[in-house]
Parts: structure tokens; sequence; C-alpha cells
């Protein structure tokens, strides 16, 4: 795969016209085969009360239809759309194209989420340092409860926690987030480059955060316990993904593959709790600590920002797509070819 050649105004990338029949079909499957899980959820005791399949896991019904169906939906969908389509295996986006530095996205897709999560979870608890747990009083309650026979070092379970949130957890969850990004940032994305690139990129965010509002309304993420439950969970929820979805967007465009995308995604799922270990009392989910909150998030917004409003900062990293050619300037907005 080829890097892009540099044009006036701009990069030059091959790119297909919108085909709304795909994209119909493709977004009919992944919301509706999520829904309807998140319908069996609902119907089964909801999150709160599903049935424990295996009572020395704490493993419970709702777990095993969110990660083996609700977030297996969206590649579900990628490869229903292609079958139906015949769109055939082409750009699936799975094999890493090669670059001069082949580290650096990898490297930030796996340390972002953590550096994000964090800072995010300081600026909570500096703006309420009143939330904040500064002997691990309830985290140590919670160990002596769970292995009352044991005498645990809250801190010390809390570095283990965080070292295997960093070292482990981006390849641990790659299976399930894979199911959502094989989705939305390696078939939805691609798809609608032609609205022009920060259109594309904000929209794939919007629409896979208003997937999730099915499980938002059930407590996901935010509990119940906050005022406008469950629409502003939602809301927050949508806000939040079109700030992740930027950053992996951007990740997938200028690698090229979904991978970077993945391990981001394992990464955020892996270590997003952090900041709730160190809460004291019940948390305002809706701004922290953490990163789906307003505030614990806020570094991930900023990102998004820079990367919507900086001229290139999206300008793919090489040339990926096919069959007409169209002037990608720096701005992101694309200029059809003029009729002849």
């Amino acid at each position: 795969m080829q890097g892009l050649q540099p044009q006036e105004g701009g990069y030059l990338i091959l790119i297909e016209p919108i085909n709304k029949k795909r994209l119909v079909l493709f977004l009919a499957f992944a919301f509706g085969i999520a829904w309807l899980f998140s319908l069996v959820i609902a119907l089964k005791g909801g999150l709160a009360q599903s049935p424990i399949l295996i009572p020395e896991l704490n493993l419970s019904l709702a777990a095993v239809l969110l990660a083996g169906g609700v977030m297996m939906a969206p590649a579900l969908a990628n490869l229903l759309a292609r079958a139906l389509t015949r769109e055939g295996k082409t750009d699936l986006w799975l094999r890493p194209a090669r670059f001069e530095r082949p580290w650096r996205f990898w490297l930030l897709a796996w340390l972002l989420p953590a550096v994000g999560t964090i800072l995010g979870a300081v600026l909570y608890f500096a703006l309420f340092p009143s939330a904040f747990d500064q002997n691990l009083e309830t985290l140590r309650a919670l160990l002596s409860s769970a292995a009352p026979d044991q005498n645990i070092s809250p801190w010390a379970y809390l570095l283990m926690n965080t070292l295997q949130a960093l070292l482990l957890a981006p390849i641990l969850n790659a299976l399930f987030c894979f199911g959502e990004e094989f989705g939305w940032r390696a078939y939805l994305l691609p798809r609608l480059l032609p609205l022009g690139t920060r259109r594309a990129v904000l929209l794939t965010g919007l629409i896979w955060g208003v997937w999730h509002a099915p499980v938002i309304a059930m407590g996901h993420n935010y509990g119940l316990d906050y005022p406008g439950a469950p629409w502003l969970g939602i809301v927050a929820m949508i806000w939040f993904c079109a700030a992740l979805g930027t950053i992996f967007s951007w990740l997938t465009l200028k690698e090229g593959s979904v991978w970077p995308a993945v391990i981001g995604h394992g990464a955020i799922n892996g270590i997003a709790a952090l900041g709730l270990v160190a809460q004291k009392g019940a948390p305002n989910t809706l701004l922290g600590p953490a990163p789906t909150g307003l505030i614990g998030g806020l570094f991930f917004t900023l990102l998004a920002l820079v990367l919507l409003l900086k001229p290139g900062a999206l300008a793919p990293g090489k040339e990926k797509w096919r069959p007409e050619p169209i002037l990608l300037p720096q701005d992101g907005e694309p200029n059809p070819p003029k009729p002849e």
C-alpha cells in the first residue's frame, strides 16, 4: 500500500461514492442485532438483576449477552452487508500497512487511553476534593468483604490492577472490542468519507454513541441515580463516543488498519474504572471520575477537537480507497471532480 501523493492544496486519494444500500443494511444490522440482545437483557432482569450463570466467576447472563451479542453486532453487520450487496472481501482494513515508523500509532493506541483516564480522574478529584478517598477505605472494605482471611493492601491491589490494565487489557479485551471496531471504523467510516473526512469521523462517532442507548438506559456506565436519567446519560455517552471515536478514527486512517483502534478500545475498557476505586461515596457519573463523564473524559474531548479543527490532522496516512480520484484538501473536505 503506497503513501498518498501530495497535490496542490491537499492529497490525492481514491474513494468510492456513497452506496446508500450498503449503509442502510449495515446500520439496520448493527442496531437491530445489538438492540435485540439488549431487549433480551432487559426482559431477563436488566443489568442489575440478571441471572448468574457461573457463581464462582460472578458471570451473569447480561455480561455474556453484552460481550457475545451486543459488542459483536457491528462486526456481524459488516459481514452481512458485504454478503447481501456482493461487496466481497475488499478493503477489510485488517492488514497493517507499511509506513516509516510502525510503532508510533500502535503505541499511541496503547497509551493514550491510560493517560487520558488518569488525567481526567486527577482533574475530577481536584475539582471535587471531598470525593477523593485518599486512604482507599472503600476499596479496603470491599477487599475485606471478598477475602476476609487475607490482609490485602488496597494500594498493592490498585497497583497490580493498574499494571494489568496497562499491559494486558488492550490484548485481553481485543476480541470483544474487535466486534465493534470492525463495524464502526473498518466499515462505516470509510463509506462515509465522501461526505468529507471531518464529517465522516464525527458522524461515525455520533452513530456509535446512539447505538449504546439501550444499555445506557439500563444503567451501563452511568447507573441510574443521576438527574435526568437515563436521557442525560445517553447524551453524555454520545458526547464521549464522538470524542473517543474521533481518536479511534484518526488512528485507523493514519495506519490504514483497524487494529490500532481495537487496541485503543481494549485499553480504555480496561482502565476506565481506575478512578472509581478512589471515589468516596457515590460518584457523579455524568461528570467523572471515569472517562465517560464530562470532566473525566475532558482529555479525550480536547484531543478530538484538535484533530477535528487542525487542517490536515485527519488526512489518511496512505492511499487506501478506490476507484474515483477525489482531491482531499488539508481541511478534510472533498472537492468532487468537475463534470466534463
